[in-house]
């Protein structure tokens, strides 16, 4: 028996909600342990504790073999920010690095689309996000200690936080340490940008921990 007209509609709305990642202003990411360690892995939840993606390294066995020798700090890495359909949405590449990352942000297709420039501090990371001219879009600061950051646009303002402290709907799901929040205002209506400051904050636990390492 053929499904009813308002199913079908209905299932093809859900899928092209859920395939649209950054629609969301609010992201809680969750670091899955996998053995060994040598891949990194994070679900993507939203305001509501629904799982809308998630965040996968991609390594080849040389790439494995050298985590085994070399700190992982100096050795370049692949992140794919995916959708629930498993649909890559965007990815952040790093080549070999030898003091600060300069990190290469690509969109669904592969085309570059803006980096994030790596400053540090003691203690006191930031990320200068640039778009694919080099212009500069945006920052990500703060205190890695204490896992508190402010993200800023291209004029100096205050468009979001990064932090372990929230209350809600998925508070109760989220407690331990490798779990944060990424929220962006509202008001921010720069979708272009918004998908490279979004890629940039959902990647620096991964960059900062391996950075200690």
């Amino acid at each position: 028996m053929a499904e009813p007209k308002s199913l079908r509609v209905g299932i093809n709305l859900k899928l092209i909600n859920m395939s649209n990642f950054f629609d969301t202003n609010s992201y809680f990411i969750d670091e899955k342990v996998n053995f060994l360690k040598f891949e990194n892995s994070y679900k993507v939840f939203n305001e509501t504790g629904e799982q809308i993606g998630a965040i996968n390294q991609k390594l080849s066995g040389s790439d494995k073999f050298l985590r085994l020798f070399l700190s992982k700090a100096m050795l370049p890495f692949h992140l794919d920010i995916v959708n629930a359909n498993n649909e890559i949405q965007a990815s952040v590449k790093r080549g070999w690095t030898f003091f600060m990352s300069k990190i290469i942000i690509t969109d669904a297709a592969g085309v570059p689309i803006g980096t994030i420039k790596q400053k540090f501090t003691f203690m006191k990371p930031n990320f200068q996000i640039l778009d694919n001219m080099g212009q500069y879009i945006g920052e990500i600061s703060g205190d890695w200690k204490a896992w508190n950051f402010i993200i800023k646009d291209g004029t100096g303002a205050q468009i979001g936080v990064i932090t372990k402290k929230w209350a809600g709907a998925v508070k109760e799901f989220f407690t331990t340490a490798d779990k944060y929040n990424v929220n962006i205002d509202p008001s921010y209506s720069n979708t272009g940008n918004k998908i490279k400051i979004i890629a940039a904050a959902i990647t620096i636990d991964m960059v900062l921990k391996e950075s200690k390492s």
